[in-house]
């Protein structure tokens, strides 16, 4: 049985961790799994947007431990395929849709997707210190940039975990859903993302993520540089078409 499954339909393509008998804990196995499921993302024209979500009943519970206990773990030293992934997730959107827990290194594939869906129930934290460990996959970065600073702090030096509504207050979670209906929502919102057009879509999370690293002054030329390929494709003109004839584009991402 494949710890990673994917489906594909309409443009958007379902990736489900799928090790439920421990929460879909992260070993190796699910690592690999999970980086091949995004290569097919990012490879096939015929996909817009990815789905991320854990079989279950629950996302993800984080590194497994009895896999670390035993000496495997995906990194080393801070460097390794989980980092990989984590740092370098995918160019085109993923959608987090999350149900019960989503800790450690769960809450990690969170913050590296960019939209979350979560269910009213679901719990998120990193509670790595409880078991002194640091969440080296990106949280002690990612969450002060989203979240306030001392909340963050108090998150990663407690290792308390906050549910959804919390998390919503705080800006970390797009949408709270009813409990168990976080998939379904996710798959809605992938499809509003699919029907796009590409180009524009993958240059617009481009820009959103590299500009948080930009100067003022050099925010306008780099923007330009990115956006120019889908502003002066055959997609742009076909859009404007459409609209001025009040029917759907046929988008050929070129």
């Amino acid at each position: 049985m494949s710890v990673v499954v994917t489906a594909a339909e309409a443009g958007v393509l379902k990736i489900t961790l799928n090790r439920p008998e421990v929460r879909n804990a992260i070993n190796v196995q699910l690592v690999d799994g999970l980086q091949a499921a995004l290569r097919i993302l990012d490879a096939d024209s015929e996909l817009r947007v990815g789905v991320l979500t854990g079989a279950g009943g629950n996302f993800c519970s984080g590194m497994d431990l009895k896999s670390f206990a035993a000496g495997e773990w995906p990194f080393t030293d801070g460097k390794g395929p989980l980092i990989d992934l984590l740092a370098r997730p995918a160019r085109k959107p993923l959608i987090a849709a999350v149900e019960g827990y989503a800790v450690a290194g769960g809450l990690e594939l969170a913050l590296a997707c960019d939209l979350v869906v979560a269910g009213s129930e679901c719990q998120v934290g990193i509670p790595e210190v409880k078991r002194a460990i640091v969440a080296a996959g990106g949280a002690l970065f990612r969450l002060p940039r989203r979240i306030p600073y001392h909340v963050a702090m108090e998150m990663a030096l407690t290792g308390d975990l906050i549910g959804a509504d919390r998390a919503y207050e705080l800006g970390l979670i797009n949408r709270v859903v009813e409990s168990g209906t976080a998939l379904a929502n996710a798959l809605v919102l992938g499809d509003t993302i699919a029907r796009n057009g590409p180009l524009a879509v993958v240059a617009s999370k481009e820009i959103l993520i590299a500009a948080q690293n930009w100067t003022e002054g050099e925010a306008w030329e780099r923007q330009r540089e990115l956006a120019a390929p889908a502003l002066t494709s055959s997609d742009a003109r076909e859009g404007a078409k459409a609209f001025t004839q009040q029917r759907e584009p046929m988008w050929r991402s070129r």
